[in-house]
């Protein structure tokens, strides 16, 4: 397992390699080869996600001396979404070096996203063991708040529901309604898909690890749909 490709691609050489191998550990990797000598990568994952918030709420707060807690903590919330994280992952080729099962590399979609994001914790969990808060913090800075001039200028910190509400009154004179369709999955991590309805009208269907995050991301696609 040769790391030193993803070591050039975030810049940051670590000193424990086997931190950086537990972060790339998937659960399911485990159950097929139970002779593996790292454990999975939920506990890193869980360090990371507070390493996270933290590094990302201290740059936003440098970065916007003038700006109010309420947009600070939208900022916040478009730049460390799950969906956000998944999409940043592959500017290192994250997904070739996680190790997983051979049913979870088939899969794709909103699972494979979730853990994507998941690993993209992990490893800010991982440097932060390995050389404390400033290389993690640095990490933070390159990969993930390189995106708050794109979260701006398309208008990503707002919520996509009272957005879509907004534009339906008001252009339609009607008021979105969310129906739960169906559930998939197992139990660890089911998906919900909700749909957006505009009377009797089908708009657009989202998915999510809950249904308030299917929810929001049926509106999302339905602001879409309608060039909104």
């Amino acid at each position: 397992m040769n790391l030193d490709k993803l070591e050039n691609l975030i810049s940051y050489s670590f000193k424990n390699e086997n931190l950086l191998k537990e972060a790339l550990t998937h659960r399911s990797y485990l159950n097929e080869n139970p002779k593996w000598h790292l454990p999975h990568n939920e506990r890193l994952e869980f360090l990371g996600d507070a390493v996270l918030e933290l590094a990302t709420t201290e740059s936003l707060f440098e970065q916007f001396p003038r700006e109010a807690e309420g947009k600070l903590t939208t900022l916040r919330a478009a730049l460390v979404n799950y969906v956000m994280l998944a999409k940043l992952s592959k500017k290192i080729d994250l997904e070739i070096f996680l190790l997983m099962s051979r049913g979870e590399t088939k899969d794709i979609g909103r699972a494979r996203e979730v853990i994507l994001a998941n690993a993209m914790e992990s490893l800010i969990g991982a440097i932060y063991m390995d050389g404390g808060y400033e290389p993690a913090k640095n990490f933070v800075v390159k990969f993930i708040l390189s995106e708050i001039k794109e979260v701006i200028q398309k208008g990503l910190d707002k919520d996509p529901k009272s957005l879509l509400q907004e534009k339906a009154q008001s252009d339609l004179k009607l008021t979105p309604v969310y129906k739960s369709l169906s559930e998939k999955g197992p139990d660890h991590k089911k998906i919900f898909i909700v749909g957006v309805y505009f009377g009797d009208e089908e708009i657009a269907r989202g998915e999510g690890l809950s249904k308030q995050e299917a929810e929001v991301d049926a509106a999302h696609k339905a602001l879409a749909a309608k060039s909104w």
